[in-house]
């Protein structure tokens, strides 16, 4: 008894969960979502690199204005993603990863909207800084997208949920009298 024996033929070894490459899963992102996360991306990376590419400024306050928001919008973008796409979603949880997406999403393409249309108050006309300002402009649009279509499906999963609640419904079990009254 003293090696064990009784314990070793009942007991059998927890199973690990099988471990994913670098921990990365889309299971916690529909479809629509990792598209317009991807987009996001693509766009404020888009802005970032012909905001870099100009090379003559005349009012160079919106030009670094624009540089700040849309790098950090980039960044910001690339983060979320992988907290979405990572085992960091579970560890945060789902509730506080959906609530920093919804604070962060809104305040990002306000940022971003306000970013471009400084650029485009202080541009000196460069075809560059157009391009700059236009990714800029979309990149905004796809945050702001994000936040509509998200309040959308939340909007319809609650009125989904109320529908299957019908209520007080008189024909309902819970509702009728324990002992029949004749």
């Amino acid at each position: 008894m003293e090696n064990g024996a009784v314990y070793n033929e009942t007991t059998e070894p927890q199973a690990k969960p099988p471990r994913r490459p670098f921990g990365c899963t889309r299971r916690h992102l529909p479809p629509w979502r990792l598209s317009a996360k991807a987009f996001q991306a693509i766009l404020s990376l888009l802005a970032v690199i012909c905001e870099e590419i100009v090379e003559d400024c005349i009012k160079c306050g919106g030009l670094y204005v624009f540089e700040f928001v849309s790098c950090s919008a980039f960044l910001l973008s690339l983060l979320i993603l992988c907290v979405y796409c990572t085992d960091i979603y579970e560890t945060f949880g789902e509730d506080k990863v959906q609530r920093m997406n919804f604070l962060a999403m809104p305040v990002i393409g306000a940022c971003f909207l306000l970013a471009s249309i400084v650029l485009v108050a202080t541009s000196s006309g460069s075809a560059v800084e157009g391009a700059a300002y236009v990714f800029g402009f979309l990149a905004s649009g796809a945050f702001l997208a994000e936040i509509i279509i998200e309040r959308f499906h939340s909007r319809k999963q609650t009125l989904d949920r109320c529908s299957e609640n019908h209520g007080n419904t008189q024909s309902a079990t819970e509702n009728q009298p324990l002992n029949k009254q004749s």
